[in-house]
């Protein structure tokens, strides 16, 4: 929505449906890597799955000390696949958003790590984000009094799907700092300047 309020084509892809915060003719319901490599998109914003690679989910991968659980690891290769076909899709610009990584699964260096609260936003969630031909985000504005987002409830409950889409969103504060200072960035693919955003 950020991108399209700037004139741009812009569209959200999922498996899933569109959310009630976009419009359905805005958005694109097919296999992000098909779409991401039909050869018509100029950029692409991509939150991958990261439920089975992120650091946050150690206790999974490593149930007890020292040992690895090979169904929990295989499950993150399999995130990490996705993740690399993503990021080797034919698109002159990509940034691709994801929580901190495990190091046993191997993710490529992270470009930048960004905190919603260095855009406005009053909360703290370590976002890495990994940039090709686009320039790190450059803070817009940074709110010193904040409060971590959305914190988990009772120790070993499950995340629920509602709750986890939820805390997948982008922050409007860094949805708005990429349109406006990635969206201004010359294009020179034939797409007259499409833009997919929000790719998962």
């Amino acid at each position: 929505m950020a991108f399209r309020a700037m004139g741009h084509e812009a569209y959200s892809c999922d498996i899933h449906p569109c959310s009630i915060f976009g419009k359905p003719e805005w958005h694109i319901m097919d296999d992000a890597i098909k779409v991401a490599y039909s050869g018509r998109w100029d950029a692409a914003i991509g939150h991958p799955p990261c439920q089975k690679m992120t650091n946050c989910g150690a206790k999974h991968m490593y149930p007890t000390k020292g040992n690895i659980n090979p169904i929990r690891l295989q499950e993150a290769m399999n995130a990490k696949d996705f993740f690399m076909k993503l990021w080797n899709a034919p698109i002159p610009k990509i940034a691709l958003e994801n929580p901190r990584p495990l190091n046993i699964v191997g993710l490529p260096k992270e470009t930048q790590r960004i905190q919603p609260y260095m855009f406005r936003e009053p909360y703290s969630k370590l976002t890495y984000l990994w940039l090709k031909g686009f320039p790190p985000l450059v803070p817009t504005n940074i709110i010193t009094d904040y409060t971590p987002y959305m914190q988990s409830g009772a120790k070993g409950a499950p995340l629920s799907k509602a709750r986890g889409r939820a805390r997948s969103r982008t922050f409007s504060g860094i949805a708005d700092a990429m349109a406006c200072q990635w969206g201004s960035l010359n294009s020179t693919h034939p797409s007259n300047g499409a833009i997919a955003t929000e790719v998962k």
